[in-house]
């Protein structure tokens, strides 16, 4: 059995498909089909039933599958500790954050920090899924929820105001009203979010006519008179065509929070840019 084989059946039992699972890891589709047909055969079972849907774990493939998690976790905990002990600012660091926090918040101090360390390359990755840190998928996580990781050592960076924007030069919602107003919300799957529930409790008449899980999106739609947009002050104060209102109450903050692997805490690029950052940002 060839640790390799069970990265691969890793990555197979995680993304689902053959193709996602290449993807993943950088491999041909017919190696990954190959690899896997070989671990199959040196352990005697099949551990995937092959549907139309996808691959999916048969009661072998369930029966290993926390032990091949644990022997990824002692060879990423190699690669984890190796790099920890880095001497030269120089290499690469991947960092993960919301769309508009990277582009918005972060990339000044991104920019400033790369003409410090211009031998240091940082790869921002910005979605809304959150990177693991366990698997180094990233080396520092910014994100909007506590991280409760044992192993991960992270901090509150800084408390996020939130502000209420209306297209420039049209009339101010009613607080308590908003009848006939237009609002341009989070997705569905992100409508649990305290700002969504505060604007639909201060404009109960107003409906919902735009969603996006993109701030920027939401942004821009509110400059073009789509409709009212609930959006962290640091993006919506500076964006053109949209101004901020005061509905007698001030939307919700939230908190951002930063956080790295605890056998990364020794790399010192990774803790000059940690540095950098709470300097530039922390309140």
């Amino acid at each position: 059995m060839e640790w390799s084989d069970l990265r691969i059946f890793l990555a197979i039992a995680r993304e689902g498909t053959l193709g996602a699972a290449a993807r993943k890891i950088g491999q041909t589709q017919p190696t990954m089909g190959r690899r896997l047909r070989a671990l199959e055969h040196a352990v005697g079972h099949t551990l995937f039933q092959r549907t139309a849907d996808g691959f999916v774990l048969t009661n072998e493939g369930q029966a290993i599958m926390g032990h091949a998690e644990r022997m990824e976790e002692e060879a990423l905990a190699v690669q984890r500790q190796l790099a920890g002990t880095d001497s030269e600012l120089e290499g690469m660091l991947r960092l993960s954050c919301s769309d508009w926090f990277g582009v918005t918040v972060l990339a000044p101090v991104l920019a400033e920090f790369a003409s410090r360390h211009p031998r240091v390359v940082v790869e921002l990755l910005t979605d809304q899924r959150f990177y693991s840190l366990p698997r180094r998928e990233a080396d520092l996580v910014f994100r909007i929820r506590p991280f409760d990781e044992a192993e991960v050592i992270s901090r509150r960076l800084l408390r996020m105001e939130y502000g209420v924007y209306i297209r420039a030069g049209q009339p101010h919602p009613v607080p308590g009203n908003g009848a006939g107003c237009a609002m341009v919300l989070m997705d569905t799957a992100f409508g649990g979010m305290p700002d969504v529930a505060w604007i639909e409790r201060m404009l109960p008449k107003a409906h919902v006519v735009l969603r996006s899980n993109n701030r920027e999106v939401q942004a821009r739609l509110c400059a073009l008179g789509a409709g009212i947009a609930v959006l962290p002050r640091p993006l919506g104060d500076p964006t053109a065509g949209i101004e901020r209102v005061d509905l007698g109450e001030p939307p919700p903050t939230r908190d951002t929070w930063i956080g790295y692997h605890r056998d990364m805490r020794r790399m010192r690029r990774l803790r000059a840019l940690v540095d950098l950052v709470i300097e530039r940002l922390a309140n």
